[in-house]
């Protein structure tokens, strides 16, 4: 079960999101996309110890001030359904290293939508923008198309956009 437990942070410094460039491994399901920060949980490994743990390896930084956002299900025709812990972060220590899963960039929170990201990630990152509220969100793809999404087991926020 673990291995469908993840974190993904966005840390944030002067209306900037860091983001991962996908572009180092082949075999990636994020390839050529730009993400958060983040990974799966280790045997035994509560949210904020795999938050940690992913951010230092991964940027060589290490949080100081961080809050748990949401819960993100994706579900998936292709993939096993995986539930992702969603933190923002605004306080670190140490300096940037060079991440072996991708090239990471100070990115102007302006321009995140227009970057090749996941349809279900522009969800996320309007209520990360609009609202305080801790929430839960349902992403379910064929593919790489978003087919539903709801928040809070109830609002639907695509409705009939793919009836086509």
């Amino acid at each position: 079960m673990s291995r469908n437990l993840t974190t993904l942070c966005y840390i944030e410094k002067e209306h900037q999101y860091l983001m991962l460039h996908r572009i180092k491994k082949e075999q990636d399901i994020n390839k050529d996309k730009w993400i958060g920060i983040g990974g799966h949980f280790e045997e035994d490994e509560t949210p904020e110890e795999c938050l940690l743990r992913e951010v230092k390896e991964e940027t060589g930084l290490v949080l100081t001030k961080w809050k748990l956002r949401g819960i993100i299900t994706f579900m998936s025709d292709e993939f096993h359904t995986e539930y992702m812990f969603l933190y923002t972060a605004d306080a670190f220590t140490g300096e940037l290293i060079e991440c072996d899963e991708g090239v990471l960039e100070w990115v102007d929170k302006s321009e995140v939508f227009h970057l090749p990201i996941w349809e279900g990630d522009k969800i996320f990152f309007k209520l990360l923008e609009t609202s305080s509220e801790f929430f839960s969100l349902k992403l379910r793809y064929e593919g790489e198309k978003l087919v539903e999404a709801i928040l809070n087991g109830s609002e639907d926020l695509i409705g009939d956009k793919n009836d086509t």
